[in-house]
Formats: structure tokens, sequence, C-alpha cells
């Protein structure tokens, strides 16, 4: 059995790429839109799009541009839905053979090169991830202010009666 598709795929060889780069353009269809808003648990994914730049040798690739998208999330707090815009900047290293990841990871590994397989970059995937990066965690419709519910007197405290219990109190 094989595993399910990314909904977003758009692979890039390396080795055909202009000696200058290549400044390539994403756009995800309404049908790929509508899988990744499945795929991130959001109602809908109405645009996104990702402009890169490419360049590098095809050993080491680097990837620059922006990622766009509008997006319906729901409010944490009203539990409406609402539109919003995401843009994310990207400038990621991708490179071959990267080998197995150290056992003792530190900051330097953190920021590892993506790996380039079998000649291929995934722009498709790389747009996607960035939507998701993106993506507001606990989402506000705009506007909207989340209001704590009021405290408690201090007499319901546990503590209030050692309070009464004072001297000069």
């Amino acid at each position: 059995m094989t595993a399910p598709a990314f909904p977003l795929v758009r692979l890039v060889a390396v080795d055909r790429l202009p000696e200058g780069g290549a400044r390539p353009k994403i756009e995800a269809t309404p049908e790929e839109c509508a899988a990744l808003a499945r795929e991130f648990k959001i109602p809908a994914v109405h645009a996104l799009t990702g402009e890169y730049r490419v360049k590098g040798t095809p050993r080491r690739m680097n990837v620059t541009g922006t990622v766009r998208g509008r997006v319906t999330q729901v409010c944490v707090v009203t539990l409406e839905p609402f539109e919003t815009e995401i843009a994310e900047e990207v400038d990621v290293d991708f490179s071959e053979h990267l080998g197995p990841e150290p056992e003792g990871r530190d900051e330097a590994d953190l920021d590892r090169p993506d790996e380039i397989v079998n000649g291929k970059i995934d722009l498709g995937a790389l747009t996607a991830e960035f939507l998701a990066l993106g993506l507001d965690p606990y989402p506000r419709k705009p506007g909207v202010a989340f209001d704590e519910p009021a405290a408690a007197p201090d007499e319901t405290s546990p503590f209030a009666a050692l309070g009464r219990m004072k001297p000069g109190s």
C-alpha cells in the first residue's frame, strides 16, 4: 500500500534549471486548495501562490520568494469563520545527500538544508509548508477580544477566612 500523495506537488528538476536560475510561480488549483484545507483542518483555502527565485547548482540550491494565501479560519473566541490573508517570506536551502540526522542535535542542525530528492525539489510542498507556517494557531476574528470572566470576590477564596483571623482586620 502506498502513502497518499501530498495535495500540492510541483517538482522542479534542478539539473534542467537555467544557469542564471529561474523564477517559477506556483498556483494551487481549486481542487488542491480544497485538499489543503482538509489537510490543515481549516474551513477553506481560497487562493495560494508561491513566487520564487531558484538558483544554485544541481547539488546545492537556494529558493527565495513569497507565499501568499487567502484562507478561512474559525475564531477561537466566537467560533465564527472569517477570511484572512497570509504572506510568508521564503528562504530555503536544498542540498543533495544529506545523510542521516546526527544524534546529538544542536541549533546548527536545526537549520540543515532540505534534501534534493532524485534530482528534484518540490516547490508545491514548500508552498504548502509556508502556508501552514503562516496559519495562526489561535485565530481571532478582527475586532474580537477575549474577555476573561470577572474575578470572584475574595470571600470565596479558601484563604479569605485566614485574612479575617489576622489581628487588626
